[in-house]
């Protein structure tokens, strides 16, 4: 079976999907692997090292997609390159189904099955192929350290012959992958953290990482059989900012991360609060690319609102690119090594399989996962 990774076309995008080491782990299995030229330059893979462990290099762009099985990488396609694609080929990346609808029906009328890394389901088994969390785990990362390099003061306690220098006091909203990650890096570097979220059961979590938890009573919230947070009412909402409005005010720094796959999330920060803190403090929305949690980000740029730094910059894991190319392509051969068959060599695509069926979107000339499908229908 022929598997081939295509270099990455969106603007300023260095990871990929395939390392050295999953490339190789596949030429194991028994797939024959083909990466296009310069693929991995962008998290500092060299083609060599490709060739080394039994990859081929491909020059042509077009040859490499029109020829392969078995299609592999990171972002969606462009629309034209599916029509490329050879009739029964898998192809497996973000595809963001939501919301490209476009994209969906061309995969379904070019007979490709596409395979949405974002409908990993949340399960046990299913860990060690989720993207989502991989990527947005080093997301929480990247955000305080584009807090504490924009912030006009250090996190940790220090105490010195000068006098004595308090702890940054940071405020984190959404205590789930990459809100904890957050609090956890941001408690490495001493600061003072206190963290929000929805859902009551996590609160326990927050204070293992030594932050802690503010307890707002929103009735009743929970959470998703996915372990997402439920949406709130436009009340449950108001009751919450007002609740925190006093903590965001006393905050150096608040990092939002309430970003919800498949629709806009919600503004948890108004204006009147980033206003009110004090000048020199730093905000940052994790969600600006997609509508924001904070009044005023904007997407991938950094803001002066009243003297303070509100942060929109987006695709977050790619400024530790190599790292989260290592954990993608992890993620891709897990999912492709679930259902491998090693005496034919070759990906089985099993439906009966508990993590397919949620991913799967299109197979066989038509859309077959049922969210999806349902989304579509509503189009018509």
């Amino acid at each position: 079976m022929q598997l081939a990774v295509p270099k990455e076309l969106y603007p300023g995008e260095n990871r990929v999907a395939m390392t050295p080491d999953t490339a190789k782990k596949l030429v194991r299995l028994g797939a024959t692997v083909h990466i296009e030229a310069g693929m991995g330059i962008g998290s500092g893979f060299q083609d060599s090292e490709y060739t080394e462990v039994g990859a081929e290099i491909v020059t042509d762009r077009a040859a490499l997609i029109s020829s392969a099985d078995m299609l592999l990488r990171l972002r969606k396609p462009e629309l034209e390159e599916i029509s490329q694609m050879k009739r029964g080929c898998i192809h497996i990346s973000y595809l963001d189904p939501f919301n490209e609808h476009d994209l969906v029906q061309a995969f379904a009328s070019a007979g490709v099955t596409a395979i949405s890394m974002e409908m990993i389901p949340r399960s046990t088994r299913s860990q060690k192929m989720d993207a989502l969390s991989s990527q947005a785990n080093l997301a929480g990362y990247v955000m305080v350290m584009l807090a504490a390099t924009r912030l006009p003061r250090i996190f940790p306690m220090m105490m010195t012959p000068a006098g004595t220098l308090k702890p940054a006091k940071v405020f984190i909203i959404g205590a789930g992958v990459a809100g904890l990650q957050a609090i956890a890096t941001a408690k490495r570097l001493g600061a003072k953290v206190t963290a929000f979220d929805t859902r009551p059961v996590v609160a326990e979590q927050v204070q293992s990482l030594g932050a802690t938890f503010l307890d707002i009573d929103l009735g009743d919230t929970g959470q998703t059989s996915d372990g997402y947070a439920k949406e709130l009412t436009p009340e449950q909402i108001q009751k919450q900012q007002d609740a925190q409005a006093a903590v965001i005010a006393d905050s150096d720094v608040v990092i939002t991360t309430a970003q919800v796959f498949g629709r806009k999330p919600p503004v948890i920060v108004p204006r009147s609060m980033v206003e009110g803190m004090q000048p020199g403090a730093v905000v940052v929305d994790m969600a600006a690319e997609t509508g924001g949690n904070v009044e005023g980000s904007v997407p991938n740029e950094v803001v002066d609102v009243n003297g303070v730094t509100l942060v929109g910059l987006g695709n977050l894991p790619n400024y530790v690119c190599r790292d989260a190319s290592v954990m993608y392509a992890n993620n891709l051969f897990n999912l492709v090594e679930d259902t491998w068959d090693k005496e034919t060599g070759a990906f089985v695509l099993d439906m009966e399989n508990d993590i397919l069926p949620g991913c799967v979107i299109t197979h066989d000339g038509a859309v077959v996962n049922e969210t999806i499908k349902n989304i579509l229908a509503g189009d018509a």
